[in-house]
């Protein structure tokens, strides 16, 4: 069993979402020990942008080339991907968006058939551990401006991820108080997370002033990029 872990907030250990991130993945060995494990810093290490001279494979990039080649392979071979998600700017982290670039490759993870785009990652579990300053959830004043759960719901079902969590610690940037309240909900959120790679069948739970996680095998692209649960 391969674990692929992601952070992408540019925060170091001050930042929420790699908290949420390694509590998740230390849920997740609980039930798997032995679970083999890669984890990628995208801010210590970061993907450069495609350019022009990517598309065109010049000899100049070659070995930003290969390395891109390298994370697809990490993702391919991942059975459980784990990522921490710092909302900017009402979006993800442009470190997290040249990662995404490198891995929705046609031919790889998704394919173009007379029927449409095909997704080919059916296999995946991805979990978002997601933080935000602000409270986006559905019914706030601010859920329309919320571009990166959404997105990312939108991209992972476009390659074909139908098992997806997702954890969110919100209201951080509010006060002291809303700030250990979200951390507070989402860690427990991450205590009933189901350890389990092979899960099967849905489960849904809402937590009361706290974030809200959704496991499950439906059919995501049938279903609104900005589909949101009240938390």
């Amino acid at each position: 069993m391969n674990l692929l872990h992601i952070d992408s907030s540019i925060l170091g250990e001050q930042s929420v979402s790699r908290m949420l991130s390694r509590a998740t993945v230390e849920r997740l060995k609980e039930r798997n020990p032995a679970i083999d494990i890669i984890h990628r810093d995208l801010v210590a290490v970061p993907v450069p942008h495609l350019t022009g001279d990517h598309l065109a494979a010049s000899p100049a990039v070659m070995d930003d080339i290969a390395f891109g080649e390298k994370l697809l392979d990490e993702f391919i071979n991942a059975d459980v991907i784990v990522i921490g998600v710092a909302l900017y700017n009402l979006t993800i982290s442009s470190q997290l968006r040249t990662w995404i670039d490198r891995i929705v490759i046609a031919g790889k993870t998704f394919r173009y058939t007379e029927n449409g785009s095909e997704g080919l990652a059916q296999d995946k579990r991805v979990i978002l551990a997601v933080a935000r300053g602000g409270q986006y959830r559905q019914g706030m004043s601010l859920a329309s401006s919320e571009h990166a759960e959404a997105y990312l719901r939108s991209m992972f079902a476009f390659i074909g991820v139908t098992r997806l969590d997702v954890i969110v610690a919100e209201g951080l940037a509010i006060s002291e108080a809303h700030r250990e309240s979200g951390k507070k909900a989402a860690f427990e959120a991450i205590s009933v997370l189901d350890p389990r790679c092979d899960f099967q069948g849905a489960l849904c739970q809402v937590l009361p002033d706290g974030p809200w996680r959704r496991s499950d095998r439906t059919q995501l692209k049938s279903q609104p990029a900005a589909y949101s649960v009240p938390a």
